[in-house]
């Protein structure tokens, strides 16, 4: 199974990107600008690979284009640059729905155990454990249309992907604390996690954004748009943090994306 997938995924990475798609990619996602030559074309096969695997929905009336599918599968590859093993990438993520703006979801709130209160919330995206990412369409171009501002909700939400299959924050949520099993990963992550808790309770400025408070799983998410986005500034200020990020990615962005 895995064989046959690494060996198709193998091809789709070799067949030739359209001059339509590399004109959506130099205009949607400047950040492909900055790769090295080889991260470029690497990209480019990711992007092949997602879109032959991953299934685009249109939500709200929006009409799926390749533009979408292209803009959308560069910033997830993105994140995964840095993989060698062709038999892992995103294999339990198994639709993309995007909206054309901010939507609306209905939402529980349990305030104790005999009461729920029901409202609404607004929502820009997010990520299902069942393998599906939700994204607002106008903000995943606006968030690719910056590539210093440290803000982009595909990073975020295919971040969300990437720990529901990795268990990146499972591993700080059950480690951190634990003397026998206090891994690299875990006691760093967790530890940076609180030092914004508190520098939040503080009201000081930070460089990662106080919205990685709400927990690990948004921490994590936040950390990674800051780690492509304003990877020179995390390494200054959060060197620790940044190795560990490099490894789990497999990749140096401080490298090769320069200070706005």
């Amino acid at each position: 199974m895995f064989g046959f997938k690494k060996w198709r995924r193998k091809r789709l990475m070799k067949k030739p990107f359209p001059d339509q798609w590399d004109a959506l990619l130099n205009r949607n996602v400047p950040y492909i600008q900055h790769l090295p030559s080889n991260l470029q074309a690497k990209l480019k096969g990711l992007v092949h690979v997602f879109i032959d695997e991953k299934k685009f929905e249109g939500c709200a009336g929006l009409e799926i284009t390749d533009e979408i599918r292209v803009t959308i599968a560069a910033q997830a590859s993105i994140l995964m640059l840095g993989i060698d093993d062709l038999s892992s990438f995103y294999n339990d993520l198994r639709s993309v729905l995007v909206y054309p703006k901010p939507y609306v979801v209905k939402i529980k709130s349990r305030h104790n155990s005999f009461f729920v209160q029901e409202g609404f919330q607004r929502r820009r995206g997010e990520a299902w454990s069942r393998g599906h990412v939700v994204l607002a369409w106008n903000e995943v171009k606006k968030g690719a249309s910056d590539i210093h501002d440290g803000q982009n909700l595909a990073f975020h939400e295919f971040a969300h992907q990437l720990d529901y299959e990795y268990g990146a924050t499972d591993q700080v949520e059950n480690n951190y604390n634990n003397e026998s099993h206090f891994l690299s990963w875990a006691r760093v992550v967790g530890s940076e996690y609180q030092k914004l808790l508190q520098a939040i309770k503080r009201d000081q400025k930070t460089l990662i954004d106080d919205y990685g408070g709400t927990n690990l799983a948004e921490f994590f998410a936040v950390i990674t748009e800051c780690f492509f986005e304003k990877p020179r500034e995390l390494k200054e200020k959060h060197p620790d943090l940044y190795q560990q990020l490099q490894n789990f990615y497999q990749q140096d962005p401080a490298s090769y994306i320069t200070v706005s």
